[in-house]
């Protein structure tokens, strides 16, 4: 109880969404064409959907980071998905592992995370 549930990602065109965040992280993803939606189901943790309404903006804000089994294999998987690296793979520390930012194609900031 009380832990994140659901996860709005801003989108303006829902094919670029799907295609992207199903290519680079393998989400499962379906139109809700009577609520003009679409919903993303990871592997892990909670779901969310992709929202016309928000508003897509490059200023820091709240992030979402994806684990990923391997960062420079995601940031890899999200250049050829059309994407771009915004912050290369950089080490927390030994014990915490390491960090990424990518952006899909339309301009969202996406944290990774992962141990290598």
């Amino acid at each position: 109880m009380n832990g994140i549930c659901h996860v709005e990602i801003p989108s303006k065109d829902y094919e670029k969404a799907k295609k992207f965040y199903s290519e680079v992280f393998g989400w499962e993803c379906n139109d809700m064409p009577e609520m003009k939606y679409v919903t993303y189901k990871p592997q892990d943790g909670p779901g969310g959907g992709f929202d016309k309404s928000l508003e897509i903006t490059s200023k820091p804000g709240i992030t979402i980071y994806i684990e990923v089994e391997d960062i420079g294999a995601a940031i890899k998987k999200a250049e050829n998905a059309g994407g771009k690296c915004m912050k290369e793979k950089t080490q927390i520390s030994p014990d915490y592992g390491y960090y990424a930012f990518i952006s899909d194609l339309e301009g969202n900031r996406i944290g990774l995370w992962g141990k290598k």
